[in-house]
């Protein structure tokens, strides 16, 4: 109320957005962070408009390792292909990948820290046992055990939703390895949510534990993920871009990980090509801390105790 006239829920809601927009946009890294990204998803976003279809060896319109020049911006690699063709296009690979693996991480690791802390007891047990286990086992490590695994069985060829399917088994594997640091923040909240009065208010006008879940308790959960979904993309473009330059990633569907590691095999280090390994490397550096900075930025806007911590 103010001024003794009742505001409307919408234009509460407008000046809570407002002002969390204004103290977000307050912090250093979250603007640097921002700008970047936007960037780099106005780049994945048209990279035909930007730089032309994909170069192939077939259609490569350099020499053998040629400087960047004017007329290579970021020079050519081993077959003659422009790298900043490449780095565009392996920019919509490896976000999209990043970023589904991310929501994949951030669908598991809330459906299982909610259920695990709202109905505790044996079923909290269990789930934190199985949460520990990949807490403990570095995402990286399982990702390079089960992803050639899995490519074994269900072979390289065709497309499965638009990915091949070295590229897909990457981005599922990510997804399904990398949830448990998510579940564990979830719980904590949702431990400390279940004991509030508005959640005894839902149980006594007969709420199901589904609807208390989903209505109550995710809602104010949003906040948590945001901030450590961010953090979860930059973990995920990480563990994308060393499987995918071991050589778990396709050629045909190049991400930023494939071209260092066909850098990598055509001894671009040697040779002295260092806008080969520069240019992805620095993409996926850039990314990475873009995500970071949002996260912590994120955190600090949701979690008032945080910003009085030196």
């Amino acid at each position: 109320m103010s001024d003794g006239i009742v505001q409307s829920p919408s234009r509460i809601r407008a000046r809570a957005i407002k002002a969390f927009l204004r103290q977000f946009l307050g912090y250093g890294g979250a603007q640097v962070g921002l700008v970047c990204l936007v960037f780099f998803v106005v780049v994945a976003a048209v990279p035909n408009i930007l730089v032309g279809p994909l170069q192939t060896a077939i259609n490569a319109s350099g020499d053998f390792l040629v400087p960047p020049s004017g007329e290579h911006l970021l020079g050519t690699d081993e077959v003659g292909r422009d790298v900043l063709n490449l780095v565009v296009h392996g920019a919509r690979i490896s976000l999209t990948i990043a970023l589904l693996a991310t929501v994949i991480s951030l669908v598991v690791g809330t459906t299982i820290g909610v259920t695990a802390g709202y109905y505790g007891g044996r079923v909290d047990v269990w789930l934190m046992r199985l949460t520990d286990f990949f807490f403990v086992m570095p995402s990286f490590v399982l990702a390079l055990v089960i992803t050639p695994v899995v490519l074994e069985v269900t072979g390289r060829g065709g497309e499965i939703l638009g990915f091949r399917p070295s590229l897909f088994v990457i981005l599922v594997v990510i997804g399904m390895t990398s949830w448990a640091f998510v579940a564990r923040i979830v719980r904590s909240q949702t431990l400390s949510l279940k004991e509030r009065t508005f959640i005894d208010r839902a149980r006594v006008v007969g709420s199901s534990n589904f609807s208390i879940m989903m209505r109550h308790i995710l809602p104010n959960l949003v906040p948590q993920i945001a901030a450590n979904g961010a953090l979860v993309v930059a973990g995920a473009i990480y563990v994308e871009t060393s499987l995918s330059f071991l050589g778990l990633g396709d050629p045909l569907q190049p991400s930023w990980g494939t071209l260092l590691s066909l850098a990598q095999r055509a001894g671009a280090a040697s040779a002295g090509a260092w806008w080969y390994l520069g240019a992805p490397g620095l993409c996926v550096v850039t990314v990475s801390l873009s995500f970071v900075l949002i996260g912590n930025a994120l955190d600090d806007t949701f979690n008032p105790r945080r910003r009085v911590i030196p």
